[in-house]
């Protein structure tokens, strides 16, 4: 079989490796699809090199089939379509004894801190599996991953139906937010600078915004009627965005932080007090989110092909990390060749 491994800052290499054969309770899987994400990108910067030792296989947003079963595994067949679920927690820390796996306090996040996905057959643990039904195409499966991640976002909010929701910043993970808390009933918003991004969120059916416009232009204001929003997300990972999402609130309103901020960012912190309102932090998924995301793709409740802007062979790895780098797509998918 072949594999994409880094190999440092800006190289990843693809060659013959050995299929490693599932020991007990673990299940060999003929990979189908590979999403890029931005971790990814960070990974091939060489930001993450504490935690990623080259070379290094990477990937966690995936679809696969059973290949193969280790000894003790009677839940799955070959031949089951699946994804897989990429946290692997201790158990035992006070996160983990209070029902909190997903933000255990030493997580493993397989495909950075552990193999990933990014070659045609990864052996795995059989409880990180996620079944996916017959019908659900390979190539939108490789989507569940970041829809758990906007699954999990969302429930953490409080949406409440009827509800106007502000999302800043529309990568993936802000459109795949925007489209769950539309199809929760909310009414959703797309702050956006960039056109194509506003393009591929009105594709989804959601409404995009310019915040580079003139005060008024932008839209936000004549929505919001200069009283604020009950909900916000911070997708963007940026102070502006921060900002924006906070100023934008009305009383007692709440923003889920979302993206990833690496460095202490300030927050106006009179604003949180005068108008009583709620930080709110959302890290990963649990299993419930995953299974929902799911739910989602297999009922046709979101149209996340709309989202996949190339699918590039394995082989062409650094190709469709270029592409994804360029600014222009939105879901890069690298095809792995199972079916």
């Amino acid at each position: 079989m072949l594999a994409a491994t880094y190999e440092g800052a800006r190289r990843f290499a693809v060659r013959p490796a050995a299929v490693q054969p599932p020991g007990p309770g673990q299940v060999r899987v003929d990979v189908a699809y590979v999403g890029i994400c931005g971790t990814d990108l960070h990974i091939r910067h060489g930001a993450m090199d504490q935690r990623v030792a080259a070379p290094a296989v990477i990937g966690h947003e995936m679809s696969g089939r059973v290949a193969e079963v280790g000894e003790g595994v009677t839940g799955w067949q070959v031949g089951d379509a699946v994804t897989v679920m990429p946290l692997d927690w201790c158990g035992a820390c006070a996160a983990c004894r209070e029902g909190h796996q997903h933000v255990c306090e030493r997580l493993v996040f397989v495909g950075i801190d552990a193999p990933g996905a990014m070659q045609q057959s990864w052996t795995v643990d059989e409880r990180l599996l996620v079944a996916l039904p017959d019908g659900l195409s390979l190539r939108d499966a490789a989507l569940v991953e970041p829809l758990a991640v906007a699954v999990h976002d969302v429930r953490r909010s409080g949406l409440r139906p009827g509800e106007r929701v502000l999302v800043v910043g529309g990568g993936p993970i802000g459109l795949l937010v925007g489209a769950v808390a539309a199809a929760q009933g909310g009414d959703v918003r797309i702050s956006e600078p960039n056109p194509a991004r506003r393009a591929a969120a009105e594709r989804l059916g959601l409404v995009a915004l310019d915040p580079t416009s003139a005060p008024r232009e932008d839209g936000v204001a004549d929505w919001t009627d200069a009283t604020g929003v009950p909900l916000a997300f911070e997708v963007s990972g940026t102070r502006p965005g921060l900002d924006a999402a906070v100023a934008a609130l009305g009383v007692r309103g709440r923003v889920v932080v979302v993206a990833i901020h690496p460095q202490p960012v300030a927050v106006d912190l009179f604003r949180v007090f005068w108008r009583e309102l709620s930080l709110v932090g959302a890290r990963v998924y649990e299993r419930r989110d995953f299974e929902r995301a799911v739910e989602l793709l297999a009922g046709g409740t979101l149209d996340v092909a709309s989202l996949i802007s190339c699918v590039e062979p394995l082989a062409r790895v650094e190709q469709a990390f270029d592409v994804l780098e360029a600014g222009e797509a939105t879901k890069v998918l690298i095809d792995c060749g199972a079916r």
